[in-house]
């Protein structure tokens, strides 16, 4: 039986390691375009042409059409090959952090006034993805100073134009934001994905500081 010399052998591990990583980078960068596509969703609202009331069903729908594919995708009936890109390992036997996304704008919007809902998804949007890059995505309880501090400035910068009539407002939006965003929850050996706390909490931080404002 052939062998290869031990120098081609090293030579074709390091290239399938250097393919491996190119795909997990492929992925990683699929996943991040994806997460921030996200923010198209209110932009019709912003710009005056579709109501609030048109915008909240469109996150219900986008959130029905998510939960629908996790439902086909977990039973075997659907198996594309775009979910190689879109999901991370733990998430192959798990609901994807897309859907997540979908479930908790969706409540958000539905639940809160424009004002408020809105930066709540932005921070998701937005916010989240270009903080995991600056922290490389590496696994930690709590994110690196440098990944939290650009969260919060994120954070802050996308509800000032939305309430920056209540500072106080803006500054607990972005705080717990960040929190979400930079520490690992765990409930009962459960890890609870942060796109389903970064619009929530930011929301409630943000209407708490609109009703202390009144009170200051």
């Amino acid at each position: 039986m052939a062998t290869l010399p031990l120098e081609n052998s090293e030579r074709m591990g390091a290239a399938s390691a250097e393919q491996g990583e190119s795909l997990l980078l492929k992925g990683e960068i699929a996943r991040r375009i994806v997460h921030a596509s996200g923010s198209t969703v209110p932009a019709p609202y912003l710009i005056g042409i579709a109501t609030w009331l048109q915008t909240q069903a469109l996150f219900v729908l986008g959130a029905a059409i998510a939960l629908s594919l996790e439902g086909l995708r977990h039973t075997g009936i659907i198996d594309w090959r775009i979910y190689d890109y879109l999901t991370r390992e733990y998430e192959q036997d798990n609901i994807a952090g897309y859907a997540l996304y979908m479930l908790s704008s969706a409540a958000v919007v539905l639940i809160f006034e424009p004002r408020v809902a809105v930066p709540a998804v932005l921070m998701l949007t937005i916010g989240d993805p270009i903080s995991g890059l600056v922290a490389s995505d590496e696994f930690r309880q709590v994110k690196r100073p440098r990944a939290l501090a650009t969260m919060f400035l994120i954070s802050a910068t996308l509800a000032w134009p939305f309430l920056h009539e209540y500072p106080l407002a803006v500054i607990l939006g972005a705080v717990a934001a960040t929190v979400a965003d930079g520490y690992t929850l765990v409930v009962w050996t459960y890890v609870i994905d942060d796109n389903l706390t970064i619009t929530t909490a930011g929301a409630t931080a943000m209407v708490i500081g609109i009703e202390l404002t009144a009170f200051i």
